[in-house]
C-alpha cells in the first residue's frame, strides 16, 4: 500500500508535466481523477497513456498540482505507511464533516474549508457536494422539441414509406451535416422541430413522396449523440473554473460538478449569464423547501454561473425542529425564518421571540410578539433564539396514596375542593386511614407545606371543605402503611423456601402449602417456629432474645403442638432434614478389575480395599502399585482455593503464592499405594472414598518417560535397578540450563519423590528435569545508569563526610 501511494504521487508530478502544454480546460473533480488514476494503474496503463486521457477529459495542470500537494501533505502527515486506502481516498478530497448536520440528508465535504466559520451550520450549503444527489442529467430521455442543435450533436434522419434510408451525421463546426445529392445542411441553432421542417423541405427535392398533402414517404429527425457544452463556474464554489458538460446539463449538476457552494456563497441569488445578459436569478431554497426545479435551467455553449456572496446570513437556536443558520433574501420576516427552521418544537416559548442584533457599534436585543412576526424584516447577523416553556404545571393537582384512580387531576371547573378531587377519584379504598391525611402544598414564595386534614369528616360533611390550589398533592395512607406488618419466612426442607406475605389466621400447615410442600428429606418430628419478642411498654432489658416451638407433622398437619396455632408477622419457619435421610453417594471403578463402573456407596468410611473386594477382585494384568485415585473437591475445599487465589492476587510481590504454580481444576490426584491398601486392609494405607472418587487400576506399562531440560524428551523401556544416570542418557543427556539436583519422579499413583534419597524408579513413571531461570545480561544503557547511579551516591557519601568534620 506505501509503494502504491508513493507511486501515484510520483504519477501526479508525471501527469502534471504531460498535461502543462495542454490548453483543455477542467471537466473532472478531483475525487474522479484520483479514482481514474488508481484503476488505470491497477489495469496496467503507463504515464502516457493516462495522461492523453486525463487531457481527453479536461483535466487541468493547476487541478494535478492541486492534487499532487494535497496527496503529498496526506503522505507526510500520516506517517503510517500501513494505512487504508479508504483513509488515502479521503484526505485526497475536501475535508470532510463527521455528519450530516443540516438537516438535508447530505453529508457536507466543504463545511471545514478554509474561510468558513467554525462550527458554523448553513442549511443547503451540502446540497451540491454530496456523493447521492448529483442532478445529473438523464441520457435517456426523449429529446425536448426545444433543443437547440450545435456542432458535435449526431442527427438520426430516418425515411420510410415509398422511400427507406437512414442517415447518421454530426455536427461539423461550421454548423452543417452532409447529405449525399444533397450537399451541406445548415442546423445550427434550429430545435429539432425546426430542423425536422428544414430536412423535410430539402429532401423533398430528393424524394417525390416526400411533400404534398398525401406524402407516401415519412422524414424525421431525432438526436443521437448528445454533444458536450463548455460553461464556466466562478464566484464561491468549492473549484472555480470552466466546465465540460453534457448538453442537458442544468445549472444544478454544474454546481455539483464545481464541488458545491462555499460557507460564504450564497444560495438565493445564483446568476446564469447568457451572450452577455443575464437569463435567470435562481434561488435553491425554492427546491429545498418546495421542489421548484422551474429556474434550474439547461445550461448552453458558452453560459456563465456566478454564485456571489451571501447577502443576509441569520442564525436561529433554541426550540426549533432545525436550529443552524439561514440565507435570507431582503424583505423575509421572523414568520418566514422560523418556517425554514422546521417550526417551533412543541415545548417552545411561542409569546415571545427574542432577537440579537448587529448594528456595527454594539449589539441590540429585540424581543418580538407573536403579532410581530409577520412584519419583523430580518438583516445580516441577526441571532434568533426561541426559548422553552416553563417546567411547572398551571392547572395541576394530585392525590396519592389509597384511593381507587391515583393520579394528576386538572384544577379547575369540575374540581376545586378536596371532596372534589376524592369524588373525581372514584373515592377512597377500604383500607384508607382517614382520621389524618396530609395535604402538601405550595406558599407564596414556594417553600412546601403540610396540613393535617380529618379526610373522613370532610367526606361526611362533619368538617368545612378545603379550596384546593394550584400543585396541592393529597396524600391518603393506607392503615397497612401505618403498622408494621411484616411477612413469614420459611426455610428448610420444603420446595420453594423464602418470604411470603403476612394474612392473618395463617397456620403451619397453610404456609407449607405455600411453599410448595414437604420435600422428601424432610424431617415430621421436629419443625421449629422462632418468633420475636415484642413488649412496647418494657423498661427494662431482658436476657430472653426469642420465642421457639416445636412441631411435629402427620399427613402435612400439626399433632403434636398447640392446636390452632397461628402464626405472627416475622415468624420464621424452618423444616428441619431427617437424620434418617440419605442420598446415593457414588464412586466410579476403572481399569484391571473384575467389574468395572459406577458403586454406590453402602456405608461410611467404605474403603480402597472393600471397593476392590465388592468389584470381584483385580485381574491377572493389573499393575496394582500404579493404581491412582481422582477425587473432586467439595465445598470446603472449593472455598480454601478461592482464598487462596485472593491472596495470591492481592500480594503479588517475591514472597507470594505464584497464582500459575496454583490446582485451579475441581479435579485433583490422591496419592495412594493401593497394593499396601489391599495387603493391610483398614490400615492408613487403605483411604476412606469420598462421594465423586474414581479409582483407577491399571495394566502394567513397561516405560519410563523422561521429560524437561534433557537434550531429548522420549519414554524409555523400564529396566529393573537401572539409576537415574541411565535414563537421562537415554534421552540425550541433561540440557544447558537443568538443574540436576532438582530432578523428581512422578509416579504412576500420583505420589511425587525427589530422585536423591531412597526414591527409586518404577514402571509406568515419570522422570523431570525442572530448568533454570533464564538470566538477561544488562545492557549498555543499564550499565552506563547503574555507573551513573553509584557516582552519585558516592559524591553524595563525599558531601555528607565533609559536613560532619
Amino acid at each position: 500500500m506505501y509503494r502504491t501511494r508513493n507511486k501515484i504521487r510520483l504519477l501526479f508530478f508525471t501527469l502534471l508535466l504531460a498535461v502543462s502544454a495542454s490548453p483543455v480546460l477542467g471537466q473532472m473533480t478531483d475525487d474522479q481523477v484520483v479514482r481514474y488514476v488508481r484503476d488505470g494503474m491497477s489495469m496496467g496503463k503507463g504515464e502516457q497513456e493516462l495522461g492523453r486521457e486525463l487531457v481527453e477529459r479536461g483535466v487541468t495542470p493547476s487541478q494535478l498540482q492541486r492534487l499532487r500537494n494535497r496527496y503529498a501533505g496526506s503522505q507526510a502527515g500520516t506517517g503510517n505507511p500501513g494505512s487504508s486506502a479508504a483513509g488515502t481516498r479521503s484526505r485526497l478530497r475536501e475535508p470532510a464533516s463527521p455528519a450530516d448536520t443540516t438537516g438535508t440528508g447530505i453529508a457536507n465535504r466543504d463545511s471545514m474549508r478554509s474561510g468558513s466559520a467554525p462550527g458554523r451550520r448553513i442549511f443547503g450549503h451540502n446540497v451540491f457536494s454530496g456523493r447521492n444527489l448529483t442532478f445529473e442529467p438523464n441520457g435517456n430521455m426523449a429529446t425536448p422539441e426545444n433543443y437547440k442543435l450545435g456542432p458535435g450533436d449526431e442527427v438520426i434522419i430516418d425515411i420510410w414509406g415509398a422511400n427507406e434510408d437512414n442517415i447518421r451525421e454530426q455536427i461539423t463546426p461550421e454548423g452543417n451535416i452532409m447529405v449525399a445529392q444533397l450537399g451541406p445542411v445548415y442546423l445550427n441553432g434550429l430545435t429539432i422541430r425546426e430542423a425536422n421542417e428544414r430536412i423535410r423541405g430539402i429532401f423533398a427535392r430528393k424524394y417525390a413522396g416526400v411533400s404534398g398533402e398525401e406524402p407516401v414517404s415519412e422524414v424525421r429527425v431525432t438526436l443521437g449523440q448528445l454533444r458536450t457544452i463548455q460553461v464556466d463556474v466562478m464566484g464561491e464554489v468549492a473549484t472555480p473554473g470552466t466546465y465540460r458538460l453534457t448538453s442537458f446539463a442544468t445549472v444544478f449538476h454544474a454546481l455539483y460538478r464545481a464541488g458545491g457552494i462555499t460557507d460564504i456563497g450564497s444560495l438565493r441569488n445564483i446568476r446564469v449569464v447568457r451572450v452577455g445578459r443575464e437569463l435567470v436569478s435562481l434561488d435553491v431554497y425554492a427546491y429545498l423547501f418546495e421542489g421548484k426545479l422551474t429556474d434550474d435551467v439547461r445550461l448552453e455553449e458558452g453560459d456563465v454561473i456566478l454564485v456571489p456572496a451571501y447577502g443576509a446570513l441569520v442564525n436561529v437556536a433554541g426550540n426549533v425542529k432545525r436550529p443552524m443558520s439561514y440565507e435570507t433574501k431582503p424583505g423575509e420576516t421572523l414568520d418566514r425564518l422560523i418556517g425554514y427552521a422546521g417550526g417551533f418544537t412543541g415545548d417552545a416559548y411561542r409569546d415571545e421571540v427574542l432577537v440579537l442584533r448587529e448594528t456595527g457599534r454594539e449589539r441590540r436585543v429585540r424581543s418580538v410578539r407573536p403579532e410581530g412576526y409577520g412584519t419583523f424584516a430580518l438583516m445580516d447577523g441577526d441571532s434568533v433564539r426561541i426559548g422553552s416553556a416553563l417546567e411547572r404545571f398551571s392547572n395541576r393537582v394530585e392525590v396519592r396514596g389509597a384511593v381507587c384512580r391515583p393520579g394528576m387531576y386538572e384544577l379547575g371547573e369540575g374540581i376545586k375542593t378536596l371532596r372534589d378531587l376524592v369524588r373525581r377519584a372514584d373515592g377512597v379504598t377500604e383500607d384508607a386511614f382517614l382520621t389524618r391525611v396530609q395535604l402538601f402544598r405550595e406558599q407564596e414564595d414556594l417553600t412546601p407545606m403540610v396540613e393535617a386534614i380529618d379526610l373522613g369528616g370532610v367526606l361526611a360533611g362533619r368538617v368545612g371543605d378545603v379550596e384546593l390550589r394550584r400543585n396541592d398533592v393529597l396524600v391518603v395512607s393506607s392503615i397497612h402503611e401505618l403498622q408494621d406488618r411484616g411477612g413469614f419466612t420459611i426455610g428448610g426442607e420444603v420446595a420453594r423456601p423464602g418470604e411470603y406475605p403476612y394474612a392473618e389466621h395463617t397456620t403451619v400447615e397453610d404456609l407449607i402449602v405455600q411453599a410448595g410442600g414437604l420435600l422428601d428429606g424432610a424431617s415430621t418430628v421436629k419443625v421449629d417456629v422462632s418468633r420475636r419478642l415484642k413488649s412496647p411498654r418494657s423498661t427494662v432489658p431482658t436476657t430472653e432474645i426469642g420465642q421457639v416451638y416445636t412441631f411435629s407433622l402427620k399427613d402435612g398437619f400439626v399433632v403434636d403442638g398447640e392446636a390452632g396455632f397461628e402464626l405472627a408477622p416475622f415468624d420464621i419457619v424452618e423444616v428441619r432434614r431427617s437424620p434418617g435421610y440419605q442420598t446415593q453417594r457414588q464412586v466410579t471403578l476403572a481399569g484391571e478389575v473384575a467389574f468395572p463402573g459406577g458403586y454406590t456407596l453402602v456405608r461410611k468410611n467404605e474403603r480402597l480395599s472393600d471397593l476392590i473386594n465388592r468389584s470381584g477382585g483385580i485381574t491377572k494384568d493389573a499393575y496394582v502399585r500404579g493404581g491412582r485415585l481422582i477425587r473432586r473437591m467439595n465445598d470446603e475445599e472449593l472455598a480454601v482455593r478461592e482464598a487462596t487465589l485472593r491472596t495470591a492476587r492481592q500480594n503479588r510481590g517475591a514472597d507470594s503464592v505464584a497464582e500459575d504454580k496454583l490446582q485451579l481444576s475441581e479435579y485433583y490426584t490422591v496419592g495412594i499405594e493401593l497394593d499396601k491398601a489391599l495387603a493391610e486392609p483398614g490400615s492408613d494405607y487403605d483411604v476412606v472414598l469420598r462421594e465423586g472418587d474414581r479409582l483407577v487400576v491399571p495394566e502394567y506399562v513397561s516405560t519410563v518417560k523422561v521429560n524437561g531440560d534433557v537434550m531429548y524428551p522420549n519414554a524409555v523401556v523400564y529396566l529393573k535397578d537401572k539409576k537415574l544416570k541411565y535414563y537421562i542418557s537415554q534421552a540425550g543427556g541433561y540440557g544447558s540450563r537443568a538443574k540436576r539436583n532438582r530432578a523428581y519422579i512422578v509416579y504412576m499413583n500420583g505420589t511425587v519423590a525427589r530422585v536423591k534419597g531412597k526414591a527409586k524408579i518404577e514402571p509406568g513413571c515419570e522422570i523431570i528435569v525442572p530448568s533454570k531461570r533464564e538470566r538477561k545480561g544488562l545492557s549498555l544503557g543499564e550499565i552506563l545508569g547503574l555507573t551513573s547511579s553509584a557516582a552519585s551516591i558516592g559524591t553524595m557519601a563525599a558531601s555528607i563526610a565533609a559536613m560532619t568534620k
